[in-house]
């Protein structure tokens, strides 16, 4: 495997065939300058070419990336042995090295379903064009800039592919766009443009927009890198033999164990924020009703420890992490079963459009992960997937109901304990402070009684309000909720599976299922984020 559970930044190659033999060095130059910017944006993560390896600039390319150590992922548009008879000698000398050095070589998978008028060969040349351009982070266009002339796939078309989507997909839309991917132009002219000089480079495509999801990738990869799994798949022998199952299955499981971390540090910081709110509101009312004048330097100290709690939470951008990569975690789960179970459905089709736009460095992370060839066997996936889904989501409700009646208790306690004492400030001041008749019993230290009864009152009632903050952001109902309705749709599927078997619709109404079910997750855990608004 080209990658050790993490991200690969995927650079694609578009390019004509008719370099100019004097520009090729320049071109070359041009190529590597762009490779090694792209090392430096993203110094923790593997880059990789995903290549269909054509005569001229596809193999210009490809010797400046094995220049750089840059591994190579062939996509090629017909088998190897039809494709090299298409090559002149030295060429084909030049197809052959890079295909036997690539990490691996295989045959375009079709997005589009073959057209009446069109030739098997321009079809095939096409799907390959759309198969690099769909699955690439960066896509390096050696084009002149002109519209397309080849009767296959141009570069020209290639560059739609990404900057409009201009294909039409056997099933959904076009996932990738300027808004998530770019195109780098190297000026490359043909041989019949003799005046114009080579090498000039311009990026096509929302640029910022990129540049954030390379950042985010490379943050990914970073903490990838500093944490370690266990060596046990959870996914059966039958898997073992598929390197791209095995990629993602890894991936997934990292993403998983980070969101573990940051789901720590986010409950963390909840936490710290509500001890420091109900201290600081102790601290202030000994200050104000029982003039402890040092007390002031408690509240200061509890101010700082808040601001420090939430200055870590948006440094560590733990909030974000915890709920972004238990989504990566949950994708690369459905893309390895449905894979495992011998379906060509990426997960990455399957996304709702605010899946895709909120976070389009996962729905980009999918593509580059879901390189390779089709699966080549199918496997039955309801011991594996459902019915160990269904008892996952049985006792996590189990688990969530148990912390849910925690939850409601110690807020139920606290509420009371505030009722109790309230009670019994206003008896106090019936009977001894002279609220409404003179009090009946004269006592020497009321102002002293009446100090303690408003300090707790006041510190007893900020309690029961961060309490209550603190474990709303939980979102234990909801969180509940969830898991007995995946308990109940997993037994459903089950049934379905008994009675209908392992059909391409069931898998797909699954998949989808679980994204929506993950998407809606996401969406009301995203208004938790920590604050200091007390």
């Amino acid at each position: 495997m080209y990658v050790e559970a993490k991200i690969p930044i995927v650079i694609g190659v578009t390019a004509h065939r008719r370099i100019r033999e004097q520009d090729d060095s320049v071109i070359l130059e041009a190529v590597k300058t762009e490779l090694r910017k792209l090392q430096e944006q993203c110094p923790h993560s593997p880059l990789v070419m995903l290549s269909s390896l054509a005569e001229g600039g596809d193999l210009l390319c490809a010797d400046a990336a094995e220049s750089l150590g840059i591994p190579l992922i062939a996509a090629l548009p017909r088998p190897l042995v039809d494709y090299e008879k298409d090559f002149s000698r030295e060429a084909k000398l030049r197809l052959l090295h890079h295909s036997a050095r690539a990490e691996q070589v295989f045959v375009a998978p079709h997005t589009e379903a073959l057209p009446e008028s069109a030739t098997l060969r321009d079809f095939q040349f096409r799907q390959a064009g759309i198969y690099v351009a769909s699955h690439s982070h960066v896509l390096l266009a050696l084009w002149d800039g002109g519209p397309g002339t080849e009767a296959a796939c141009g570069t020209a078309d290639a560059v739609d592919f990404v900057l409009t989507g201009s294909y039409l997909p056997q099933s959904g839309i076009p996932l990738r766009s300027g808004s998530n991917e770019t195109v780098i132009h190297i000026f490359t002219p043909r041989e019949e443009h003799m005046e114009k000089a080579a090498g000039t480079v311009q990026v096509l495509g929302d640029r910022e927009a990129v540049s954030e999801i390379l950042r985010r990738t490379d943050a990914f990869n970073l903490q990838a890198g500093k944490v370690r799994i266990d060596t046990v798949s959870r996914l059966p022998e039958g898997a073992l033999d598929d390197p791209c199952l095995m990629r993602q299955e890894k991936v997934g499981r990292i993403a998983g164990k980070l969101s573990r971390i940051s789901a720590k540090r986010f409950r963390r910081v909840l936490a710290l924020l509500a001890v420091a709110s109900s201290l600081l509101t102790f601290a202030f009312l000994m200050y104000d009703s029982a003039h402890a004048i040092w007390m002031i330097l408690v509240c200061g100290f509890m101010l700082l420890a808040a601001w420090l709690s939430h200055h870590y939470a948006v440094r560590s951008d733990c909030h974000r992490c915890y709920i972004e990569y238990r989504a990566l975690a949950e994708c690369l789960r459905v893309q390895t079963y449905l894979r495992y179970a011998g379906s060509c459905l990426q997960v990455a089709d399957l996304l709702t459009w605010t899946q895709q736009n909120e976070t389009s460095w996962i729905m980009v992370a999918l593509c580059a992960l879901e390189i390779g060839p089709e699966p080549l066997a199918a496997h039955s996936i309801r011991d594996c997937w459902v019915e160990k889904q269904q008892e996952y989501h049985r006792e996590a409700a189990i688990r969530s109901l148990h912390n849910l009646t925690v939850s409601d208790r110690t807020v139920q306690i606290a509420l009371i304990l505030s009722v109790m004492l309230y009670v019994s400030a206003v008896l106090f001041e019936l009977l001894f402070g002279g609220l409404i008749l003179r009090p009946l019993v004269q006592l020497q230290d009321v102002e002293a009684i009446r100090t303690v009864l408003k300090i707790s009152l006041g510190t007893l009632s900020a309690m029961t309000l961060f309490i209550s903050n603190f474990y709303g952001r939980l979102s234990l109902r909801r969180t509940l909720s969830d898991h007995r309705k995946m308990a109940r749709f997993y037994a459903k599927i089950s049934a379905r599976l008994v009675q209908y078997g392992q059909t391409e619709q069931l898998l797909a109404a699954l998949a989808r299922e679980e994204l929506i079910e993950n998407g809606n997750w996401c969406s009301y855990q995203q208004d938790n984020r920590p604050d200091i608004s007390f």
